[in-house]
């Protein structure tokens, strides 16, 4: 009776006791070593076996601490926002706080925010109009959204950058409905791409919100 690789393979995973009977077969056995080389015990391959697993899991765990280290980092940036925006005493100094947070602390290069509600508003750029297809854009932001321009009149917001701007952050203002857009752009294709994730934008899009309702009437 003839065995394949596969059988052989079967009946050594139901009957692990086989290498408890037959223990001489684990330094008897040579097999292909994993980097290539000499051949080696079928032991001496377990252990470069775990040891490659070792280094696969430290891996990890040094992303995993990273992670948790840029969100520290993050939340504490998202603390220090907070604090600025409750001690803004009018609109103007709500409107200047997130803009100066979020280029300094934050690091992004070009903000913009655009709001269509309110009354006896300060003259701001700001204030200064709003397209149906920005409104609408707006309403439809159920979540903050990442990658190339997709508002067409936003390259206009940034000046002389405008025309050198990649990529884009839009986060919609609102209470019960949207009442502004917040927009974040870069020179970066890289900096807001469509995969990365959108929690702390959400929540950035929420304190500005917050923030700026307050004079809003």
């Amino acid at each position: 009776m003839s065995l394949n690789s596969e059988a052989v393979a079967q009946y050594l995973h139901e009957n692990p006791e086989f290498f408890e009977q037959h223990a001489a077969l684990l330094a008897e056995v040579f097999i292909p070593h994993p980097h290539g080389g000499r051949a080696i015990s079928i032991a001496e391959r377990q252990q470069l076996a775990l040891r490659d697993k070792n280094r696969l899991l430290e891996t990890k765990l040094r992303e995993l601490i990273q992670f948790g280290e840029e969100n520290d980092a993050i939340s504490e940036k998202m603390h220090r926002l907070a604090l600025s925006l409750l001690g803004a005493k009018d609109l103007d100094s709500a409107l200047n706080t997130a803009y100066f947070n979020l280029r300094e602390d934050f690091d992004v290069p070009h903000v913009a925010i655009r709001i269509w509600a309110g009354e006896g508003l300060p003259a701001r750029p700001e204030f200064i109009g709003a397209s149906i297809e920005m409104c609408a854009f707006a309403d439809d932001l159920s979540t903050p959204k990442c990658g190339p321009q997709l508002l067409e009149e936003a390259p206009s917001w940034f000046g002389e950058a405008g025309p050198n701007l990649r990529s884009y952050a839009y986060v919609a203002l609102h209470s019960e409905q949207s009442f502004g857009l917040l927009a974040m752009a870069s020179e970066d294709a890289q900096r807001f791409y469509p995969e990365m994730g959108t929690l702390y934008l959400k929540r950035l899009g929420e304190l500005v919100s917050a923030a700026l309702l307050r004079y809003l009437k």
